[in-house]
């Protein structure tokens, strides 16, 4: 580990061109979109399992750059309705928001400040440096641009506060009745220990967050196995793809925040990301 970053000290090179690959093809739905949907299909990876493409049965799109509360948004959404609503999320894909606008689906565009979203994700993700993720950040936004009517943006500090006004917005831009999350503790609560059991990797779990499955049935097998896991036991838990703040994370990040501000070379980088996070925020 490098002494100010703690971040890896040699990055793969097959790794950067792989990540600088996916942030380019996932800006195009005719090429990105068949391959999240090959990727669903054959299950080579549980974790594709998470995720949802945009199809004719979706209702909703929720999608953003990596950290910035997605998994929140979705939850918030799904706990708040009287039905489970089909919703297309966490490909963390601008394709399928421009998919959304080239066949009028409502859709939620979530977006945080590059420097919070980004060294959220430098620690899930030691693979990725900074320059890259900046620039993968700002090419997300920066080509949703022309499709700015076509969602409703929810910044990551009023979706995991304040997401009520947000879904508003969603019904009244779109002239769906999607029922309001309340901002109770109680509610807040839920959320946050349904997202905890993400890591279980559980095929229930994740069909609640894409409305294939209903409340009814997901609080009966939590209830089943007390809540602890809703898989077989041996399944592993991964703190670094926890979805909730955590001690070790914000160390991390501290320690990460060091190299974002002292790297003279990023200055630029972080500016671009900054302006077009302000741009998103301030047109929504």
């Amino acid at each position: 580990m490098s002494a100010v970053a703690g971040q890896p000290a040699s990055i793969s090179l097959i790794g950067r061109a792989r990540h600088r690959l996916r942030t380019h093809v996932t800006e195009h739905p005719a090429l990105y979109l068949p391959i999240a949907r090959a990727k669903r299909a054959l299950r080579l990876d549980v974790r594709d399992l998470q995720r949802q493409v945009i199809n004719s049965r979706t209702e909703l799109v929720i999608e953003g750059y990596t950290r910035c509360g997605t998994t929140f948004a979705v939850y918030a959404l799904q706990l708040s309705q009287e039905r489970p609503v089909r919703l297309a999320h966490h490909w963390h894909a601008p394709a399928q928001l421009i998919e959304a606008a080239h066949r009028k689906v409502p859709a939620l565009l979530v977006i945080r400040r590059p420097e919070d979203a980004i060294l959220s994700q430098l620690v899930r993700e030691p693979n990725v440096t900074i320059h890259d993720a900046l620039v993968a950040y700002s090419r997300f936004y920066e080509c949703l641009f022309p499709y700015r009517h076509s969602f409703v943006v929810g910044e990551f500090e009023q979706v995991t506060h304040e997401f009520g006004p947000v879904i508003r917005k969603l019904n009244a831009r779109f002239g769906t009745s999607f029922a309001e999350f309340v901002h109770t503790d109680a509610n807040v609560r839920e959320c946050l220990e349904l997202i905890k059991l993400r890591g279980t990797l559980s095929k229930t779990l994740f069909g609640f967050e894409s409305g294939e499955v209903s409340r009814e049935q997901l609080d009966r097998e939590v209830q089943s196995v007390g809540g602890a896991k809703l898989l077989d036991a041996g399944d592993v838990w991964d703190t670094k793809d926890a979805w909730v703040p955590s001690e070790d994370r914000t160390r991390a990040k501290a320690a990460l925040r060091e190299q974002w501000l002292q790297q003279p070379s990023l200055a630029k980088l972080r500016e671009r990301a900054q302006l077009v996070y302000q741009a998103h925020v301030d047109g929504r």
